[in-house]
């Protein structure tokens, strides 16, 4: 079987480009159609979709970064302007956002950990996509994942979890490397 030095050197020298140094251009229809299908080619046990996704672009953004603010102000009255101008632009300059929620749900054979691990395949599936057509990706959680009222806002029904967002444009920056584990720490090989 042939190597496919492009993708083998992508994958070895992969890096995330932060949300803030995310710009436009941003992916066209046609490419956020194959992007969220790569998206969804992951992992799933059974058969069962224990995730979806949520997709934030154009005006969209700056609504959620109102109300991102507003929901903020509400559980932090002492928040500054500035802190609240950091959640009204959680979701810019990037072009788009996309939201993965985790829906597990009850089955005999996959368990609620296989369920997630499935989500968070597709998290980073979007990522590598994004990055196949040319743009930079940034994988986060935040704490509007976690939060019940931000994340209903989001989007997020009664059972469901956000597990990332992932926010995807043009990098105005390099990626810089940073230190990865040595192998040897990480890796070992089983043995009786």
């Amino acid at each position: 079987m042939p190597q496919h030095d492009a993708l083998i050197d992508y994958l070895k020298n992969r890096r995330s480009v932060t949300a803030p140094f995310l710009t436009n251009p941003g992916p066209t229809v046609a490419e956020l159609d194959q992007i969220v299908e790569i998206g969804a080619r992951v992992p799933d046990h059974g058969k069962i979709v224990p995730w979806r996704m949520v997709v934030y672009q154009g005006a969209m953004r700056e609504i959620v970064g109102e109300k991102l603010a507003d929901i903020w102000q509400q559980k932090h009255p002492e928040a500054d302007d500035e802190t609240l101008e950091v959640e009204r632009k959680r979701f810019l300059p990037a072009p788009l956002t996309i939201g993965v929620l985790a829906r597990p749900q009850k089955h005999p054979k996959v368990p609620e950990l296989e369920q997630l691990l499935s989500a968070g395949c597709v998290c980073f599936n979007l990522v590598h996509a994004a990055h196949a057509h040319g743009y930079a990706a940034h994988w986060v959680t935040r704490w509007f994942s976690f939060d019940a009222d931000a994340a209903t806002m989001l989007g997020a029904g009664a059972d469901e979890q956000f597990v990332g967002f992932v926010h995807i444009g043009t990098p105005e920056v390099a990626p810089q490397e940073r230190d990865r584990p040595r192998l040897k720490d990480v890796v070992s090989y089983w043995h009786e």
